[in-house]
């Protein structure tokens, strides 16, 4: 998913990118690259984890409409289960950013590791709560995360992914040590590769 901006709009040209998706025991990793329009603020715009369900919905429309550019890149998970979580996460920023064009003039990551990209870039630690582009790719990838959680629990809804969205709850552990793993289950996860040891026995 992307959408560019034309060339005589790059004065501003500063992306925030984020991630979503490192903690759960499934699904993909996503991560977001965006760049706010100077003109065009958006009000409430905040890291995700701070907003409910509702109110990610809306600021992520007013995002699809009103920034500058955006871009989504993802990680599968037969990448994290190959390369490991943080360099699937580095992947899926790297992939965001790519999608951008022509590239931005930074990149702001959260966190304290680069991915490998093309154009300058930088860390910002807790770069969710004090940036703005930051933030509102935070809401991009964490929205269209979770929907894609609740596209598979249509597919595999013995798991309850729709509620927990992949991530380690008590419910989810239950769930798995009943049923076992499922395809987009993280195999190198411990209480999946527990679960994957358990059954061979």
């Amino acid at each position: 998913m992307t959408k560019v901006i034309n060339w005589y709009e790059t004065e501003a040209w500063v992306a925030g990118v984020d991630e979503a998706g490192r903690g759960p025991l499934a699904g993909p990793v996503i991560a977001a690259a965006v760049i706010l329009h100077p003109h065009k603020p958006i009000s409430g715009i905040a890291d995700s984890k701070t907003l409910n369900p509702n109110r990610r919905k809306q600021l992520y429309q007013q995002i699809l409409t009103n920034a500058l550019a955006w871009s989504t890149g993802r990680a599968e998970v037969s990448e994290i289960d190959q390369i490991n979580i943080l360099q699937a996460s580095l992947l899926a920023m790297q992939r965001a950013v790519q999608g951008i064009s022509p590239l931005p003039k930074l990149v702001i990551v959260d966190g304290n590791t680069c991915p490998n990209l093309p154009c300058p870039a930088k860390t910002v630690v807790g770069g969710d709560r004090t940036i703005g582009a930051i933030s509102a790719a935070s809401i991009l990838a964490k929205v269209i995360r979770d929907q894609e959680m609740e596209e598979l629990d249509k597919i595999f809804p013995e798991y309850g992914f729709a509620n927990h969205k992949g991530y380690p709850t008590a419910s989810h552990i239950k769930k798995l040590n009943t049923f076992g793993i499922s395809p987009v289950h993280r195999r190198t996860f411990g209480p999946v590769r527990k679960c994957v040891t358990a059954s061979l026995f």
